[in-house]
């Protein structure tokens, strides 16, 4: 099953953006598509995850689990990102334990959303 680790594009993360610069959650997706995807985790970019005072975000999602929306993030984070999807992927029902879960996804999660039922 694949998962899909969303980024919003338009995440200005609260910060005045020059013109030509890419804002900050567009910096991010570009980190994290750079790096290297787990397998079984594709990498979408969204137009906005409605984070925007937390933004840049991320949120993790697959049919069937708990998704999950990450904020105050950069391009920084993206490796421990890539850990925590990967995490994510291997969890059957997209609960991660806590402690296994990456220093950022701790302490940083915006929103835990309970799967649909089919």
């Amino acid at each position: 099953m694949t998962v899909t680790l969303h980024v919003c594009l338009t995440c200005k993360a609260g910060e005045p953006v020059e013109d030509g610069r890419l804002v900050p959650g567009a910096r991010l997706h570009a980190a994290l598509v750079a790096g290297d995807a787990p397998d079984g985790v594709r990498i979408v970019g969204v137009e906005c995850l409605s984070a925007c005072n937390s933004g840049a975000a991320v949120a993790l999602s697959a049919p069937g689990r708990w998704s999950y929306v990450y904020g105050r993030l950069s391009e920084t984070d993206a490796p421990e990102i890539l850990a925590g999807a990967a995490a994510y992927a291997a969890a059957p029902d997209g609960i991660v334990p806590w402690r296994s879960r990456p220093v950022i996804f701790r302490k940083q999660s915006l929103a835990r959303i309970p799967p649909l039922e089919l």
